[in-house]
């Protein structure tokens, strides 16, 4: 049910309905969207709240007007994400996308906080590399993060992943060849402002986020990343 005191807006709510269901296959059957009077009726708003979650899903890609059809479903294929032993952002993509594309956003040395610390096994307040991205699919953003590395082992690897849009290369040149995936915890959430300028989302957009920490093969943490994956561009496959 919409609840009407809950502090996000009805339109919002709506949208997020209208999203689920479409994952979900409920409207397979037409390829179009209830029209808006039956959504109106079902929801039990006006229309122009109704509107208003069309037009935001709209600018999402997840539908689209069609003059004197309604709202049609835009078929876009989720990219296939694969999480496991060795958890890799161009592997795991694949042939799913012809042009991947890393973005470094922004980089810092700062000292770690209690969280980060303790996901990397250092004592807080030791100085950790920041760096922020992006990651595209064929233009599209799949994936924004934020990274941390013990900043004594991992100085410079903001300019080469710059440099290589890839954080497997920019590892290999501060001498890590190989790592493994030791925690991934998921966790499903609205965008935030952040997400949705970067991500290119409407408010109110859910998200994945994945909390993850992967080791050398010494067992060693040598990355911490909070990363944020638009939930209708993007399932997860857990493999072993």
């Amino acid at each position: 049910m919409i609840e009407r005191q809950r502090g996000v807006a009805l339109w919002r709510q709506i949208s997020d309905r209208i999203r689920a269901n479409i994952a979900a296959g409920l409207y397979d059957g037409s390829g179009m969207v209830p029209a808006e009077t039956a959504l109106a009726e079902e929801f039990s708003v006006n229309r122009h709240t109704v509107r208003a979650a069309l037009a935001a899903l709209a600018q999402e890609g997840v539908v689209r007007s069609v003059q004197g059809r309604g709202t049609m479903i835009e078929r876009r294929n989720k990219f296939d994400f694969p999480i496991g032993r060795r958890t890799r952002f161009t592997e795991g993509i694949g042939d799913q996308a012809r042009d991947l594309q890393g973005v470094l956003l922004a980089s810092a040395v700062e000292p770690a906080t209690a969280e980060i610390a303790g996901r990397l096994k250092l004592v807080a307040g030791t100085e950790v590399l920041r760096l922020d991205g992006v990651r595209r699919a064929d233009g599209r953003a799949v994936s924004r993060s934020t990274m941390w590395f013990p900043a004594a082992r991992f100085a410079g690897i903001d300019q080469s992943f710059a440099a290589s849009g890839s954080i497997t290369l920019a590892l290999a040149a501060s001498g890590v060849t190989d790592y493994v995936r030791d925690v991934t915890e998921i966790s499903a959430v609205h965008a935030e402002p952040d997400d949705v300028a970067q991500l290119e989302l409407t408010p109110g957009a859910i998200v994945l986020v994945t909390r993850a920490v992967n080791t050398d093969p010494a067992g060693l943490p040598i990355q911490y990343a909070v990363t944020r994956f638009p939930a209708d561009r993007v399932q997860f496959t857990i493999r072993s």
